[in-house]
């Protein structure tokens, strides 16, 4: 996509040299043409880029505006098409999940958030089985046990596939919501270290198959899995 951009304080050439090389640097740039006599920067990027990486790209003397796009529009548009695999597949387990809820009397949200879970645990460990080497050798760029344990992304996708079993199942309900609570919790704190520090690293949680960023959806991804194993676990203690 391109995108024409008003650009104010370019008082000369060299201006225009600087402000194309600092813009040329940002991630997902590939062509900029910059004319000082038009106040204009004409950038042809990827993926839409924020306009506040665009001024933080620059001098503070240099002032970057829009001009014939909606940059909220563009920035729905652009994490839509980022995060577009993990909206379907919550969305698709979210149906599933409701329509076997209007086979009961009543609404059941133990038996809701049970099936929920079981989805999600197949479907994701689905995807990391797909290229498991690919899967663990992402996990250790970011998670703290897979870090000094290798061999702990292989072993964190199986157990995914266990616990997806499990909760379709019903099998032993208080331990598998204990593991869940445990294996999420030390996933997590990789994912919130990484996202604090700001780090650019691909998110592993749907395998090696899509390019992820590690970003605070993640963090919701493996928050909403605590929170429902530790809501069922005070249930049956």
């Amino acid at each position: 996509m391109t995108h024409t951009y008003q650009l104010t304080g370019m008082t000369c050439t060299s201006c225009e040299d600087k402000v194309k090389k600092a813009l040329q640097l940002v991630d997902n740039i590939t062509n900029v043409e910059v004319s000082k006599n038009e106040n204009t920067a004409t950038v042809t990027m990827n993926k839409h880029v924020a306009l506040a990486d665009l001024q933080n790209a620059l001098d503070s003397k240099y002032q970057i505006s829009t001009i014939n796009h909606n940059e909220t529009a563009e920035q729905t548009r652009s994490w839509f098409e980022t995060y577009k695999p993990i909206v379907l597949i919550f969305f698709y387990i979210s149906l599933v999940t409701g329509l076997i809820q209007l086979t009961n009397q009543h609404f059941n949200y133990m038996q809701a958030m049970q099936h929920f879970m079981a989805g999600f645990f197949l479907v994701f460990s689905f995807f990391k089985m797909l290229n498991l080497k690919g899967f663990a050798e992402s996990y250790m760029m970011y998670d703290v046990l897979a870090r000094k344990i290798p061999v702990w992304g292989y072993i964190y996708a199986f157990i995914e596939l266990g616990l997806g079993i499990s909760y379709l199942l019903n099998f032993s309900p208080l331990f598998t919501n204990a593991v869940t609570f445990i294996v999420m919790t030390i996933s997590v704190i990789g994912v919130l270290q990484s996202v604090l520090n700001k780090k650019k690293i691909q998110c592993a949680c749907l395998g090696a198959v899509f390019n992820l960023p590690m970003s605070t959806v993640t963090i919701i991804e493996d928050g909403l899995m605590i929170i429902m194993s530790l809501i069922m676990l005070i249930t049956m203690i």
